[in-house]
């Protein structure tokens, strides 16, 4: 395979959905199609070549982001598929934060899920062009025109339908392709690999006329020839459609929708056909910009390899013990052997190899340029969100934002051999994913991990012992919870005591008021700097903000408070930075407690999908859990219940439900907010 193409025949997607959705049962058919695989790895099987892990093929879910390439038609496809849980969320986070466009996979049964709904927010936080691929249509319950109503209506999308599935359920055997008006039908003998163009049959002539129309309609909306033609009522020429189309995509005026049923191998070529056509390379997109670290000033980083480097590692990878580092090149170009600089560390690294990856397999190449997603080896520091550079040209990309842990365990080491590993081995970990948090309890001497959710925790201990050999025993989760104040609270302190033969003063008085849920804290000084100088004020911050990471009440992290700083006392001869700052946490501290401290907890939003028999028995138990019910929703033969719950209340749900329901109820949880339950 050649290991470079012209920058605008690169392609850099996503394949982004909820879990169960089909994400990576099209991206094995996307490899099978363009060569890269020549078999068809199959999810249920434990054989799909992207679910590399132990146990993403044991459990058949997709838990870590995975990159490939395969050529389609002269273009470069950089594809990273990932995962649907929402434990894992911080994977697509990081995956759309380089990358160009994504594909939205959606079932065709179950339509926008809550995870859905997550990722394609983050593709917008992104600014990333889409385009959504309604799969599963060979499925009981499949309904194409509803999904495609769900997209707009959730996601606040504009789909412009390219395609129209022939059937629907067992009887879903073709499809009619909008651009071209023709019918496309798949060879079931070559597992797809062929497939024939038709006329459209006569008895859907009049549907396929009427999504033409509406799609034609659509574009006009936003080009000028085109609504000049269509308002002539002449034809209008394929090539300029297309052109039309994909400006339309780039400038995420429209998401092109295409449909299939990827485990039944049909619609896997238009698919690879659309992202060649309207998905951007990186020149159609506008340059990322970056700041230079000592003057602050904004530096495009155009797409050409003659300009000076600017990479971000967007992933970092602990294989067989070796640091494999995956970044994304927007300028310049990486040799293996050469040098880059980190601004963040003000270090210099060596780059030992750089590799093309598939999966976990992975081809060498001498060097990458512009527009190249690839691992690269010999990073010794450098870690997730940082920037690559050259020395002489230095620069900041933006870093990428990580979500905060709601889930705690803890962990104990099993023998002391186990001990001596553990702490190497959750380094590792924490180096791989940075939503994960491990901490001393100086209470209690435990090891605290912290994560996304049960699942995230439980594959973390799965991989401790699988690709480690490390035994280690678990405790209950634990809730991370939040504290904040009922009402304002004020205290003055007064620090004066000789340390080290030293005496140190200070007197600082606090007032603490509580803000709206989700404001964030703020530090406000009222007095100027005739009554305590800028250093000491800097201080007084300083201890303000170190309090506010540990609440008065059990030590959790305080939040959504406004520390106002009313009065001080400064003693010329007296006065320290360790008195002011000592003073102002204890100032902290006793403020909250004049302000009724209490706990915040994390609240989930729940989506639950239930036959109808079984919807009291469910509504009941979420009733018993503290569960709010939002709505209720008729789908595809069941019930759908929206509803918010505190976290602490949802252990071991996912046992009870089944037993609830049969086996035949399911639900995802992601978390929403911090609130008093």
């Amino acid at each position: 395979m050649k290991t470079t193409a012209k920058i605008e025949n690169i392609r850099n997607i996503g394949i982004i959905a909820h879990i169960d959705a089909g994400k990576t049962t099209v991206t094995e058919r996307i490899l099978y199609y363009t060569g890269r695989s020549h078999k068809i790895g199959e999810v249920h099987n434990g054989e799909a070549v992207m679910d590399w892990m132990p146990d993403e093929q044991e459990r058949g879910i997709t838990i870590t982001s995975a990159v490939t390439t395969c050529q389609w038609q002269n273009t470069e496809i950089h594809i990273i598929d990932t995962p649907g849980h929402v434990d894992f969320t911080i994977e697509v986070e990081r995956s759309l934060r380089v990358l160009d466009g994504a594909i939205g996979v959606f079932s065709a049964v179950e339509g926008v899920e809550p995870q859905s709904e997550t990722v394609w927010r983050q593709a917008d936080k992104y600014n990333v062009p889409k385009m959504a691929f309604v799969n599963k249509l060979d499925r009981i319950g499949a309904d194409f025109i509803g999904t495609v109503q769900m997209i707009t209506e959730r996601l606040n999308a504009h789909p412009l339908i390219l395609q129209l599935p022939v059937g629907q359920e067992d009887n879903f055997n073709a499809i009619i392709d909008l651009i071209e008006m023709k019918q496309i039908v798949w060879d079931d003998d070559t597992l797809g690999s062929e497939y024939e163009e038709q006329e459209i049959p006569a008895e859907l002539a009049a549907t396929a006329d009427e999504y033409r129309d509406k799609l034609l309609e659509t574009i006009a909306e936003h080009d000028d020839d085109i609504m000049e033609a269509y308002l002539a009522e002449t034809a209008v020429d394929t090539s300029a459609l297309l052109a039309a189309i994909r400006k339309a995509t780039i400038d995420m005026k429209i998401v092109p929708l295409l449909c299939g049923a990827a485990l039944k191998n049909k619609g896997i070529q238009p698919l690879l056909d659309a992202i060649t056509q309207f998905l951007p390379s990186p020149v159609d997109i506008p340059p990322i910009e970056g700041m230079h670290p000592e003057t602050g000033e904004m530096i495009q980083c155009h797409p050409k390899d003659s300009e000076p480097l600017a990479a971000l590692i967007f992933k970092v990878s602990m294989i067989e013990g070796r640091k494999l580092s995956y970044i994304r090149i927007y300028s310049g170009k990486i040799a293996s052997g050469g040098e880059v600089f980190n601004p963040t560390r003000k270090e210099k690294e060596k780059i030992a190899r750089i590799l093309n990856m598939h999966a976990n397999r992975r081809e060498r190449v001498t060097a990458a340029g512009a527009g190249s997603i690839v691992g690269i080896v010999g990073l010794k520091n450098s870690s997730t969100g940082e920037t690559l550079c050259s020395q002489k040209h230095p620069l900041l990309l933006e870093k990428i934002e990580f979500y905060e842990p709601v889930i705690s365990i803890a962990v104990e080491p099993k023998t002391h051999a186990d001990q001596e590993k553990m702490d190497t081995v959750l380094a590792k970990f924490m180096a791989e994913d940075p939503t994960l948090i491990v901490r001393k309890d100086e209470d209690t001497g435990q090891t605290i991990l912290s994560g996304m959710g049960e699942l995230h925790l439980e594959i973390i201990i799965s991989r401790m012992l699988r690709e480690f050999h490390t035994n280690v025993n678990v405790g209950r989760p634990q809730v991370v919870y939040r504290e904040t104040i009922e009402k304002p609270g004020a205290t003055t302190i007064v620090f004066d005591k000789e340390i080290a033969g030293q005496r140190h003063f200070a007197e600082v008085s606090i007032k603490m008021v509580p803000l709206p849920r989700g404001s964030g804290n703020k530090f406000v000084s009222e007095i100027s700097n005739d009554v305590l100088p800028d250093l000491y004020m800097a201080a007084v911050e300083k201890g303000v903000w170190e309090s506010l990471e540990s609440g008065s009440q059990m030590g959790y992290p305080v939040v959504d408070v406004e520390v106002r700083l009313t009065n001080a006392n400064y003693k010329e001869s007296l006065g320290t930075e360790l008195a002011y700052t000592v003073s102002a946490s204890m100032a902290c501290k006793d403020a909250m407690r004049a302000g009724n401290s209490f706990l915040l907890e994390p609240i989930m939003t729940a989506e639950i999908f239930v036959p109808e028999a079984f919807i009291g028995d469910v509504i009941g138990e979420l009733n018993s859990r503290g569960g709010k019910i939002e709505s209720i929703e008729h789908k595809a033969g069941a019930q759908v219940i929206n509803a918010t719950v505190p976290l602490s209340q949802m252990f071991g749900y996912s046992t009870n439900l089944r037993s609830a329901t049969q086996g035949r109820g399911t639900f995802s949880m992601q978390f929403s907010h911090f609130d008093r339950n």
